[in-house]
Protein backbone atom coordinates (compact mmCIF):
# COMPACT_ATOMS: atom_id res chain seq x y z
CA UNK A 1 0.00 0.00 0.00
CA UNK A 2 1.40 3.27 -0.81
CA UNK A 3 -1.60 4.95 0.05
CA UNK A 4 -2.25 5.18 4.49
CA UNK A 5 -5.67 4.79 5.24
CA UNK A 6 -6.12 8.41 6.20
CA UNK A 7 -4.49 9.64 2.74
CA UNK A 8 -7.71 6.84 0.95
CA UNK A 9 -9.84 8.67 3.58
CA UNK A 10 -9.11 12.29 2.31
CA UNK A 11 -9.27 11.21 -1.49
CA UNK A 12 -12.82 9.24 -0.75
CA UNK A 13 -14.24 12.65 0.80
CA UNK A 14 -12.55 14.61 -1.80
CA UNK A 15 -14.35 12.61 -4.15
CA UNK A 16 -17.84 13.13 -3.14
CA UNK A 17 -17.11 16.55 -2.36
CA UNK A 18 -16.63 17.37 -6.05
CA UNK A 19 -20.19 15.28 -6.71
CA UNK A 20 -23.44 16.99 -7.73
CA UNK A 21 -25.95 16.70 -5.10
CA UNK A 22 -24.76 14.36 -2.79
CA UNK A 23 -26.08 14.90 0.43
CA UNK A 24 -23.60 17.57 2.03
CA UNK A 25 -23.84 15.04 5.82
CA UNK A 26 -22.32 12.24 3.98
CA UNK A 27 -19.27 13.56 3.06
CA UNK A 28 -18.87 14.41 7.14
CA UNK A 29 -20.06 10.92 7.61
CA UNK A 30 -17.31 9.17 5.60
CA UNK A 31 -14.92 11.76 7.33
CA UNK A 32 -15.22 10.81 10.61
CA UNK A 33 -16.72 7.18 10.33
CA UNK A 34 -15.63 3.67 10.66
CA UNK A 35 -11.86 1.94 10.07
CA UNK A 36 -11.51 1.74 6.16
CA UNK A 37 -10.02 -1.78 5.39
CA UNK A 38 -7.45 -2.52 3.53
CA UNK A 39 -7.26 -5.78 1.21
CA UNK A 40 -5.33 -7.11 -1.34
CA UNK A 41 -7.37 -7.86 -4.50
CA UNK A 42 -6.00 -10.86 -7.10
CA UNK A 43 -5.42 -10.22 -10.40
CA UNK A 44 -3.63 -11.86 -13.33
CA UNK A 45 -1.67 -10.59 -15.56
CA UNK A 46 -0.91 -12.32 -19.36
CA UNK A 47 2.05 -11.11 -21.96
CA UNK A 48 1.65 -12.35 -25.45
CA UNK A 49 3.28 -11.50 -28.81
CA UNK A 50 0.25 -11.91 -31.78
CA UNK A 51 1.54 -12.06 -35.25
CA UNK A 52 -2.14 -11.31 -37.72
CA UNK A 53 -2.89 -11.84 -41.26
CA UNK A 54 -5.56 -10.24 -42.25
CA UNK A 55 -7.85 -9.47 -45.29
CA UNK A 56 -10.38 -6.59 -46.15
CA UNK A 57 -11.58 -3.76 -47.75
CA UNK A 58 -10.45 0.07 -47.69
CA UNK A 59 -12.45 2.34 -48.60
CA UNK A 60 -12.18 5.67 -49.95
CA UNK A 61 -14.28 8.74 -49.73
CA UNK A 62 -15.36 10.82 -52.81
CA UNK A 63 -18.56 13.33 -53.25
CA UNK A 64 -20.83 13.83 -56.58
CA UNK A 65 -23.53 16.47 -57.16
CA UNK A 66 -26.76 15.76 -58.14
CA UNK A 67 -30.36 17.43 -58.57
CA UNK A 68 -33.05 16.84 -56.70
CA UNK A 69 -36.45 18.19 -56.18
CA UNK A 70 -37.85 19.54 -53.04
CA UNK A 71 -41.41 21.38 -51.81
CA UNK A 72 -41.70 22.05 -55.76
CA UNK A 73 -38.09 23.29 -55.99
CA UNK A 74 -34.74 22.20 -57.77
CA UNK A 75 -31.68 21.54 -55.61
CA UNK A 76 -28.26 20.61 -55.67
CA UNK A 77 -26.55 18.75 -53.10
CA UNK A 78 -23.32 16.79 -52.63
CA UNK A 79 -23.99 13.42 -51.71
CA UNK A 80 -20.83 11.50 -49.83
CA UNK A 81 -19.91 8.20 -51.54
CA UNK A 82 -17.35 5.10 -51.15
CA UNK A 83 -14.80 3.54 -53.14
CA UNK A 84 -13.55 -0.07 -52.02
CA UNK A 85 -10.16 -1.47 -52.56
CA UNK A 86 -9.74 -5.15 -51.62
CA UNK A 87 -6.49 -5.54 -49.38
CA UNK A 88 -4.47 -7.69 -47.11
CA UNK A 89 -1.28 -7.55 -44.87
CA UNK A 90 -0.21 -8.30 -41.58
CA UNK A 91 0.30 -6.94 -38.20
CA UNK A 92 2.44 -7.99 -35.69
CA UNK A 93 2.18 -6.82 -31.07
CA UNK A 94 3.17 -7.71 -28.23
CA UNK A 95 0.86 -7.66 -25.43
CA UNK A 96 2.57 -6.56 -21.83
CA UNK A 97 0.46 -7.09 -18.60
CA UNK A 98 -2.87 -7.28 -20.00
CA UNK A 99 -4.83 -7.02 -16.51
CA UNK A 100 -7.97 -9.51 -15.73
CA UNK A 101 -9.58 -9.11 -12.28
CA UNK A 102 -9.26 -12.37 -10.71
CA UNK A 103 -12.17 -11.95 -7.82
CA UNK A 104 -15.41 -12.18 -7.90
CA UNK A 105 -16.21 -10.34 -4.88
CA UNK A 106 -15.74 -6.67 -6.00
CA UNK A 107 -18.23 -5.07 -8.77
CA UNK A 108 -16.22 -5.02 -12.04
CA UNK A 109 -17.36 -1.49 -12.92
CA UNK A 110 -15.60 -0.54 -9.30
CA UNK A 111 -12.65 -2.21 -9.90
CA UNK A 112 -11.87 -0.94 -13.14
CA UNK A 113 -12.57 2.51 -12.71
CA UNK A 114 -9.51 2.25 -10.29
CA UNK A 115 -7.06 1.31 -12.93
CA UNK A 116 -4.53 2.38 -14.32
CA UNK A 117 -2.27 0.80 -11.90
CA UNK A 118 1.26 1.08 -11.50
CA UNK A 119 2.55 -2.12 -11.98
CA UNK A 120 5.90 -1.56 -12.30
CA UNK A 121 6.06 -0.22 -8.72
CA UNK A 122 5.18 -4.23 -7.81
CA UNK A 123 7.46 -5.88 -5.47
CA UNK A 124 7.92 -9.63 -5.02
CA UNK A 125 5.72 -11.45 -2.91
CA UNK A 126 7.17 -11.15 1.11
CA UNK A 127 4.63 -12.21 4.24
CA UNK A 128 5.42 -9.38 5.81
CA UNK A 129 3.10 -7.16 3.12
CA UNK A 130 0.08 -8.38 4.48
CA UNK A 131 0.51 -7.29 8.04
CA UNK A 132 -2.63 -5.76 9.24
CA UNK A 133 -4.29 -6.40 5.91
CA UNK A 134 -6.37 -8.84 4.09
CA UNK A 135 -5.46 -11.24 1.34
CA UNK A 136 -8.29 -12.58 -1.20
CA UNK A 137 -7.38 -15.83 -2.64
CA UNK A 138 -8.07 -15.61 -6.65
CA UNK A 139 -11.77 -17.18 -7.72
CA UNK A 140 -11.36 -16.93 -11.84
CA UNK A 141 -9.17 -19.55 -12.89
CA UNK A 142 -6.09 -18.63 -15.20
CA UNK A 143 -7.53 -20.12 -18.17
CA UNK A 144 -11.08 -18.04 -17.66
CA UNK A 145 -9.24 -15.28 -16.97
CA UNK A 146 -6.89 -15.71 -19.97
CA UNK A 147 -9.98 -15.86 -22.01
CA UNK A 148 -11.11 -12.42 -20.86
CA UNK A 149 -7.89 -10.79 -21.59
CA UNK A 150 -7.67 -12.76 -25.39
CA UNK A 151 -10.99 -10.84 -26.37
CA UNK A 152 -8.76 -7.38 -25.05
CA UNK A 153 -6.20 -8.67 -27.53
CA UNK A 154 -8.41 -9.12 -29.97
CA UNK A 155 -10.15 -6.03 -30.00
CA UNK A 156 -6.77 -4.76 -30.30
CA UNK A 157 -5.34 -6.02 -32.85
CA UNK A 158 -8.74 -5.14 -34.97
CA UNK A 159 -7.85 -1.59 -34.21
CA UNK A 160 -4.70 -2.38 -35.26
CA UNK A 161 -5.73 -3.50 -38.94
CA UNK A 162 -8.22 -0.78 -39.52
CA UNK A 163 -4.57 1.36 -38.45
CA UNK A 164 -3.10 -0.55 -41.31
CA UNK A 165 -5.76 -0.46 -43.57
CA UNK A 166 -6.08 3.24 -43.76
CA UNK A 167 -8.53 5.57 -45.61
CA UNK A 168 -11.58 6.64 -44.91
CA UNK A 169 -13.49 3.92 -43.55
CA UNK A 170 -12.71 0.42 -43.51
CA UNK A 171 -14.56 -3.22 -43.72
CA UNK A 172 -12.20 -6.21 -41.95
CA UNK A 173 -12.93 -9.89 -43.49
CA UNK A 174 -10.80 -11.97 -42.48
CA UNK A 175 -8.45 -12.03 -39.36
CA UNK A 176 -6.01 -14.96 -37.72
CA UNK A 177 -3.91 -14.44 -35.36
CA UNK A 178 -1.19 -16.43 -34.62
CA UNK A 179 0.15 -16.30 -30.32
CA UNK A 180 3.18 -17.58 -28.73
CA UNK A 181 5.05 -16.98 -25.94
CA UNK A 182 1.82 -16.67 -23.49
CA UNK A 183 3.16 -16.21 -19.91
CA UNK A 184 1.62 -14.87 -17.13
CA UNK A 185 1.72 -13.39 -13.11
CA UNK A 186 -0.52 -13.94 -10.19
CA UNK A 187 -0.47 -10.06 -8.34
CA UNK A 188 -2.14 -8.57 -5.51
CA UNK A 189 -3.30 -5.20 -5.72
CA UNK A 190 -3.83 -2.61 -2.93
CA UNK A 191 -7.71 -1.45 -2.30
CA UNK A 192 -8.96 0.23 0.38
CA UNK A 193 -12.74 -0.48 0.91
CA UNK A 194 -15.14 1.39 3.05
CA UNK A 195 -19.27 1.22 3.19
CA UNK A 196 -21.16 3.37 5.52
CA UNK A 197 -25.07 3.57 6.27
CA UNK A 198 -26.46 6.87 5.86
CA UNK A 199 -29.90 8.11 6.61
CA UNK A 200 -30.71 4.20 5.92
CA UNK A 201 -29.06 3.89 2.46
CA UNK A 202 -25.35 1.91 2.34
CA UNK A 203 -22.94 3.63 0.02
CA UNK A 204 -19.53 1.18 -0.73
CA UNK A 205 -16.82 2.98 -1.91
CA UNK A 206 -13.35 1.57 -3.22
CA UNK A 207 -9.56 3.30 -3.32
CA UNK A 208 -6.84 2.43 -5.21
CA UNK A 209 -4.00 2.00 -2.62
CA UNK A 210 -1.33 3.08 -5.37
CA UNK A 211 -2.93 6.50 -6.96
CA UNK A 212 -6.03 7.25 -4.28
CA UNK A 213 -8.32 6.69 -7.37
CA UNK A 214 -12.11 6.54 -6.12
CA UNK A 215 -15.28 4.59 -7.20
CA UNK A 216 -18.28 4.42 -5.27
CA UNK A 217 -22.00 3.92 -5.24
CA UNK A 218 -23.76 7.48 -6.42
CA UNK A 219 -25.65 9.25 -3.25
CA UNK A 220 -28.19 12.03 -4.07
CA UNK A 221 -29.83 14.78 -2.30
CA UNK A 222 -33.14 15.31 -2.61
CA UNK A 223 -33.34 19.00 -1.46
CA UNK A 224 -30.41 19.89 -3.99
CA UNK A 225 -32.01 18.39 -6.86
CA UNK A 226 -35.34 20.04 -6.14
CA UNK A 227 -33.58 23.48 -5.60
CA UNK A 228 -32.04 23.02 -8.91
CA UNK A 229 -35.09 22.46 -10.88
CA UNK A 230 -36.67 25.27 -9.01
CA UNK A 231 -33.54 27.63 -10.29
CA UNK A 232 -33.93 26.31 -13.46
CA UNK A 233 -37.86 27.38 -14.03
CA UNK A 234 -37.08 30.76 -12.10
CA UNK A 235 -34.01 31.29 -14.55
CA UNK A 236 -36.45 29.89 -17.64
CA UNK A 237 -38.81 32.35 -16.48
CA UNK A 238 -37.02 35.54 -16.09
CA UNK A 239 -35.16 34.92 -19.84
CA UNK A 240 -39.07 34.34 -21.44
CA UNK A 241 -40.21 37.80 -19.58
CA UNK A 242 -36.97 39.51 -21.24
CA UNK A 243 -37.81 38.32 -24.23
CA UNK A 244 -41.92 38.84 -24.42
CA UNK A 245 -40.73 42.46 -23.48
CA UNK A 246 -38.24 43.01 -26.41
CA UNK A 247 -40.73 41.97 -28.88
Amino acid sequence: FALEEGAARKAMTNWLGRLWFAPNGLQEYARKGRKMQGIYVPYWTYDADTKTRYTGQRGTAYYVTRTVTRNGKRQTIRERKIRWQAVSGRVARFFDDVLVLASRSLPKKYTDALEPWQLSDLSPYRPEFLAGFMAEGYTVELEEGFKEARAYMDAVIRRDIRFDIGGDEQRIGSVNTTISDVTFKHVLLPVWLAAYKYRGKSYRFVVNGQTGKVKGERPYSAWKIAFAVLLGLIVAGVIGYIVALNQ
